[in-house]
């Protein structure tokens, strides 16, 4: 796809062709790409999705909580929702609307205001709404689909409408979305409660995130699943793997289940460690770690 084949008629959101995806993901990795488009409204994302031919792929990110973007690049146009579809609004009573662009923790601290409770767990996701959606994400015993009604999506060609919970299936950190369609929105129904009494809440998950995980590093966050009656972290560390690197990543000393970027690491270098995780867990527990990690692009060329 060359820059004189996109068509921009009527687009107000910026492109950028060549583009590196450093600031678009939380590991910093450097993969580039061929298209970065960042629309100005829901609207404006449809204009552009209508002109866009067929044949160029698409891929949506939030704020690039785990993601690896791979070494090579991202083919086609990469769309970055996260700066434009930043609404949430109060509905009829308990009911709140909000734009899948919106990050997670600032719904929580909405709702809470509100005095709604039911997603105060949404304030220890690093991620956006639309990215929480798409893999059911959850911290703390909840999860994102627990209180939503329906959601709003998009697809392919530009053409909004809605979608009940009823049409989707779900299971631990996974939805089956439909094919060449992304969440732009969901609306929940939440319970009322107290400000006080949410505000507490989301501080003590606060609290209990930042004793365990190793905030102000640059991760993805959860790097595998927890497999089912166990969890991820411990079976890595008790395969000694705490500390463990592979080129300019390293397992975090403060929770196994992160992968710290703490020396210029390449996705290589992440991917890497990643199937080395797996390859010990396996031999030591015959466990096999699935990636909570969505990797896009392609890998470098050696």
């Amino acid at each position: 796809m060359m820059m004189q084949q996109l068509k921009t008629h009527n687009i107000r959101g910026s492109i950028t062709m060549d583009a590196p995806l450093t600031r678009y993901n939380t590991w910093g990795l450097k993969g580039r790409a061929e298209c970065l488009y960042q629309p100005q409204d829901l609207d404006d994302l449809s204009v552009f999705l209508k002109q866009l031919e067929a044949a160029t792929p698409v891929t949506y990110i939030g704020l690039g909580s785990n993601l690896l973007v791979r070494d090579g690049g991202v083919a086609g146009v990469v769309i970055v929702t996260h700066a434009c579809l930043k609404n949430i609004e109060s509905r009829a009573a308990a009911k709140v609307y909000v734009q899948a662009g919106v990050a997670c923790a600032k719904l929580a601290k909405y709702t809470s205001n509100k005095g709604l409770a039911g997603i105060e767990f949404m304030a220890g996701i690093p991620g956006t709404v639309g990215g929480a959606l798409a893999m059911n994400a959850g911290a703390f015993g909840g999860q994102t689909w627990d209180h939503v009604d329906y959601v709003d999506v998009i697809n392919r060609q530009g053409d909004v409408y809605s979608r009940q919970v009823e049409e989707y299936q779900f299971a631990y950190r996974q939805v089956s979305v439909f094919e060449d369609e992304y969440f732009v929105g969901a609306h929940f129904t939440l319970n009322a409660n107290t400000e006080q009494a949410n505000t507490v809440s989301i501080k003590e998950l606060l609290a209990r995130r930042a004793q365990s995980q190793p905030i102000g590093k640059k991760n993805c966050g959860s790097v595998f699943k927890n497999p089912a009656n166990g969890y991820a972290a411990e079976l890595i560390e008790q395969c000694g793997l705490k500390g463990y690197r592979i080129g300019g990543a390293s397992i975090s000393e403060k929770h196994a289940n992160f992968i710290n970027n703490d020396a210029d690491a390449s996705a290589a270098d992440i991917e890497a460690l990643m199937e080395y995780v797996q390859q010990i867990v396996l031999e030591k527990f015959s466990i096999q770690l699935e990636p909570e990690v969505r990797t896009i692009g392609e890998r470098k060329a050696s």
